[in-house]
Protein backbone atom coordinates (compact mmCIF):
# COMPACT_ATOMS: atom_id res chain seq x y z
CA UNK A 1 0.00 0.00 0.00
CA UNK A 2 1.47 3.67 -1.28
CA UNK A 3 2.23 6.18 2.16
CA UNK A 4 -0.79 8.14 2.26
CA UNK A 5 -0.29 11.59 1.20
CA UNK A 6 -1.32 15.02 3.82
CA UNK A 7 -1.54 17.49 0.78
CA UNK A 8 -1.04 20.30 3.45
CA UNK A 9 1.80 19.35 4.80
CA UNK A 10 3.39 20.11 1.45
CA UNK A 11 1.33 23.00 0.49
CA UNK A 12 1.93 25.16 3.42
CA UNK A 13 5.41 26.61 2.10
CA UNK A 14 4.13 27.20 -1.15
CA UNK A 15 1.54 28.84 0.13
CA UNK A 16 2.95 31.03 2.16
CA UNK A 17 5.37 31.86 -0.48
CA UNK A 18 2.35 32.32 -2.88
CA UNK A 19 1.49 34.99 -0.34
CA UNK A 20 4.45 36.89 -0.35
CA UNK A 21 4.70 37.08 -3.91
CA UNK A 22 1.06 38.50 -4.17
CA UNK A 23 2.00 41.22 -1.69
CA UNK A 24 5.53 42.08 -3.42
CA UNK A 25 3.19 42.39 -6.70
CA UNK A 26 0.61 44.41 -4.61
CA UNK A 27 3.04 47.04 -3.60
CA UNK A 28 5.29 47.43 -6.85
CA UNK A 29 1.79 48.16 -8.46
CA UNK A 30 1.25 50.79 -5.81
CA UNK A 31 4.57 52.14 -6.40
CA UNK A 32 3.79 51.88 -10.12
CA UNK A 33 0.35 54.06 -9.46
CA UNK A 34 1.70 56.51 -6.93
CA UNK A 35 5.31 57.47 -8.89
CA UNK A 36 3.37 57.87 -12.26
CA UNK A 37 0.54 59.36 -11.07
CA UNK A 38 3.25 62.34 -9.23
CA UNK A 39 5.42 62.46 -13.00
CA UNK A 40 2.02 62.91 -15.14
CA UNK A 41 0.30 65.17 -13.26
CA UNK A 42 3.11 67.10 -12.38
CA UNK A 43 3.57 67.52 -16.04
CA UNK A 44 0.04 68.05 -16.54
CA UNK A 45 1.01 71.34 -14.01
CA UNK A 46 2.87 72.90 -16.62
CA UNK A 47 1.38 71.59 -19.61
CA UNK A 48 -1.64 69.81 -21.38
CA UNK A 49 0.04 69.11 -24.29
CA UNK A 50 -0.83 65.39 -24.70
CA UNK A 51 2.17 64.31 -25.99
CA UNK A 52 4.18 65.53 -23.68
CA UNK A 53 2.26 63.78 -21.05
CA UNK A 54 2.81 60.68 -22.86
CA UNK A 55 6.03 60.66 -23.63
CA UNK A 56 7.09 61.77 -19.68
CA UNK A 57 4.16 59.22 -18.45
CA UNK A 58 5.86 56.26 -20.65
CA UNK A 59 9.73 57.54 -19.99
CA UNK A 60 8.64 57.15 -16.11
CA UNK A 61 6.76 54.09 -16.54
CA UNK A 62 9.65 52.14 -18.65
CA UNK A 63 12.78 54.14 -15.88
CA UNK A 64 10.62 52.76 -12.87
CA UNK A 65 9.90 49.27 -14.49
CA UNK A 66 13.08 48.95 -14.96
CA UNK A 67 14.81 50.03 -11.99
CA UNK A 68 12.06 48.37 -9.28
CA UNK A 69 13.16 44.92 -11.73
CA UNK A 70 16.94 45.57 -11.51
CA UNK A 71 16.30 46.65 -7.63
CA UNK A 72 14.56 43.34 -7.05
CA UNK A 73 17.63 41.52 -8.72
CA UNK A 74 20.22 42.89 -7.11
CA UNK A 75 18.84 42.23 -3.43
CA UNK A 76 17.20 38.56 -4.25
CA UNK A 77 20.71 37.35 -5.78
CA UNK A 78 22.53 39.07 -2.85
CA UNK A 79 19.93 36.90 -0.48
CA UNK A 80 20.24 33.95 -2.28
CA UNK A 81 24.05 34.01 -2.46
CA UNK A 82 24.17 34.37 1.49
CA UNK A 83 21.61 31.69 1.38
CA UNK A 84 23.71 29.54 -0.23
CA UNK A 85 27.23 30.36 1.64
CA UNK A 86 25.33 29.62 5.27
CA UNK A 87 24.79 26.35 3.53
CA UNK A 88 28.02 25.52 2.49
CA UNK A 89 29.18 26.36 5.68
CA UNK A 90 26.89 24.18 7.04
CA UNK A 91 27.59 21.53 5.29
CA UNK A 92 31.68 21.84 5.97
CA UNK A 93 30.26 21.38 9.74
CA UNK A 94 28.92 18.50 9.64
CA UNK A 95 31.60 16.79 7.59
CA UNK A 96 34.42 18.33 10.16
CA UNK A 97 32.39 18.14 13.31
CA UNK A 98 29.60 15.78 12.95
CA UNK A 99 29.08 14.87 16.62
CA UNK A 100 29.35 18.63 17.73
CA UNK A 101 26.37 19.23 15.06
CA UNK A 102 24.20 16.56 16.40
CA UNK A 103 24.26 17.68 19.80
CA UNK A 104 23.39 21.59 18.40
CA UNK A 105 20.55 19.85 16.52
CA UNK A 106 19.23 18.68 19.47
CA UNK A 107 19.76 21.48 21.31
CA UNK A 108 17.58 23.59 19.06
CA UNK A 109 14.51 20.46 19.90
CA UNK A 110 14.85 20.69 23.04
CA UNK A 111 14.59 24.75 23.30
CA UNK A 112 11.43 24.01 21.32
CA UNK A 113 9.98 21.91 24.32
CA UNK A 114 10.99 18.59 24.08
CA UNK A 115 12.89 16.15 26.48
CA UNK A 116 16.28 15.20 26.08
CA UNK A 117 15.90 11.66 25.32
CA UNK A 118 13.01 12.83 22.28
CA UNK A 119 15.16 15.49 20.92
CA UNK A 120 17.83 13.65 21.21
CA UNK A 121 16.10 10.73 19.07
CA UNK A 122 14.70 13.44 16.43
CA UNK A 123 18.21 14.91 16.25
CA UNK A 124 19.57 11.15 15.13
CA UNK A 125 16.88 10.49 12.96
CA UNK A 126 16.71 13.91 10.86
CA UNK A 127 20.38 13.34 10.53
CA UNK A 128 20.52 10.00 9.29
CA UNK A 129 17.64 11.33 6.83
CA UNK A 130 19.25 14.25 5.24
CA UNK A 131 21.50 16.08 8.11
CA UNK A 132 21.77 19.35 5.46
CA UNK A 133 18.17 19.92 5.41
CA UNK A 134 17.41 19.41 9.42
CA UNK A 135 19.94 22.02 9.84
CA UNK A 136 19.01 24.29 7.71
CA UNK A 137 15.63 24.34 8.01
CA UNK A 138 15.86 24.38 12.46
CA UNK A 139 19.01 26.96 12.41
CA UNK A 140 19.02 28.78 9.55
CA UNK A 141 15.34 28.75 8.34
CA UNK A 142 16.24 27.47 4.85
CA UNK A 143 14.75 25.21 2.77
CA UNK A 144 17.50 24.05 0.26
CA UNK A 145 15.10 23.29 -2.20
CA UNK A 146 13.37 26.61 -2.36
CA UNK A 147 15.88 29.11 -2.54
CA UNK A 148 14.64 32.29 -3.42
CA UNK A 149 15.02 33.49 -7.38
CA UNK A 150 16.30 36.79 -8.12
CA UNK A 151 14.60 36.59 -11.55
CA UNK A 152 11.47 35.91 -10.75
CA UNK A 153 11.52 38.67 -8.21
CA UNK A 154 12.89 41.12 -10.74
CA UNK A 155 10.04 39.72 -13.47
CA UNK A 156 7.10 40.29 -11.02
CA UNK A 157 8.50 43.62 -9.78
CA UNK A 158 8.70 45.23 -13.29
CA UNK A 159 5.09 43.27 -14.45
CA UNK A 160 3.65 44.35 -11.53
CA UNK A 161 5.00 48.43 -11.18
CA UNK A 162 3.91 48.18 -15.10
CA UNK A 163 0.29 47.33 -14.40
CA UNK A 164 0.36 50.11 -11.45
CA UNK A 165 1.44 52.76 -13.86
CA UNK A 166 -0.79 52.39 -16.93
CA UNK A 167 -3.81 53.36 -14.73
CA UNK A 168 -2.38 56.66 -14.00
CA UNK A 169 -0.77 57.18 -17.42
CA UNK A 170 -4.26 56.20 -19.45
CA UNK A 171 -6.23 58.28 -17.28
CA UNK A 172 -4.21 61.48 -17.91
CA UNK A 173 -4.00 61.32 -21.62
CA UNK A 174 -6.97 59.58 -22.67
CA UNK A 175 -9.71 61.88 -21.74
CA UNK A 176 -10.00 65.80 -22.91
CA UNK A 177 -8.02 68.40 -21.74
CA UNK A 178 -10.69 70.18 -19.30
CA UNK A 179 -11.23 66.37 -17.07
CA UNK A 180 -7.82 64.92 -17.50
CA UNK A 181 -7.16 66.09 -14.13
CA UNK A 182 -9.88 65.18 -12.08
CA UNK A 183 -10.27 61.80 -13.95
CA UNK A 184 -6.67 61.08 -13.21
CA UNK A 185 -6.90 61.82 -9.11
CA UNK A 186 -10.17 59.87 -9.06
CA UNK A 187 -8.43 56.53 -10.49
CA UNK A 188 -5.64 57.02 -8.59
CA UNK A 189 -7.82 57.63 -5.67
CA UNK A 190 -9.89 54.53 -6.41
CA UNK A 191 -6.77 52.15 -7.37
CA UNK A 192 -4.57 52.98 -4.16
CA UNK A 193 -7.97 52.34 -2.18
CA UNK A 194 -7.92 48.87 -3.83
CA UNK A 195 -4.10 48.42 -3.25
CA UNK A 196 -4.19 49.34 0.59
CA UNK A 197 -6.88 47.32 1.15
CA UNK A 198 -5.56 44.23 -0.57
CA UNK A 199 -1.92 44.90 0.99
CA UNK A 200 -4.02 45.08 4.72
CA UNK A 201 -5.67 42.30 4.20
CA UNK A 202 -3.11 39.81 3.04
CA UNK A 203 -0.95 41.23 6.01
CA UNK A 204 -3.51 40.30 8.42
CA UNK A 205 -4.23 43.77 9.29
CA UNK A 206 -7.13 46.35 9.53
CA UNK A 207 -7.67 47.66 5.86
CA UNK A 208 -9.04 51.08 6.40
CA UNK A 209 -5.75 52.70 8.32
CA UNK A 210 -4.07 51.18 5.41
CA UNK A 211 -6.42 52.53 2.82
CA UNK A 212 -6.31 55.99 4.27
CA UNK A 213 -2.71 56.05 4.65
CA UNK A 214 -2.22 55.21 1.08
CA UNK A 215 -4.91 57.19 -0.95
CA UNK A 216 -3.27 60.35 1.41
CA UNK A 217 0.27 59.38 0.08
CA UNK A 218 -0.80 59.47 -3.30
CA UNK A 219 -2.81 62.61 -3.05
CA UNK A 220 -0.11 64.20 -1.49
CA UNK A 221 2.37 62.88 -3.91
CA UNK A 222 0.40 64.54 -6.37
CA UNK A 223 -0.61 67.76 -4.92
CA UNK A 224 3.05 68.26 -4.84
CA UNK A 225 4.38 67.61 -8.06
CA UNK A 226 1.34 69.63 -9.46
CA UNK A 227 1.99 72.15 -7.62
CA UNK A 228 5.67 72.02 -8.56
CA UNK A 229 4.91 71.46 -12.37
CA UNK A 230 2.21 74.78 -11.89
CA UNK A 231 5.53 76.87 -10.81
CA UNK A 232 8.03 75.53 -13.40
CA UNK A 233 5.26 75.98 -16.49
CA UNK A 234 5.01 79.71 -15.54
CA UNK A 235 8.53 80.28 -15.01
CA UNK A 236 8.98 79.38 -18.34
Amino acid sequence: MSAEVHPEETTLAEVSAKMNWLRAGVLGANDGIVSTAGLVVGVAGATTDTTSLLVAGVAGLVAGALSMAGGEYVSVSTQRDSERALLAKEARELVETPDEELAELAGFYRDRGLSDATAQQVAEELTAHDALRAHAEIELGIDGDSLVNPWHAAWASLMSFTLGALLPLLAIVLPPAGVRLPVTVLAVVAALSVTGFVSARLGGATPWPAVARNVGVGVLAMGLTFGVGTLVGGAL
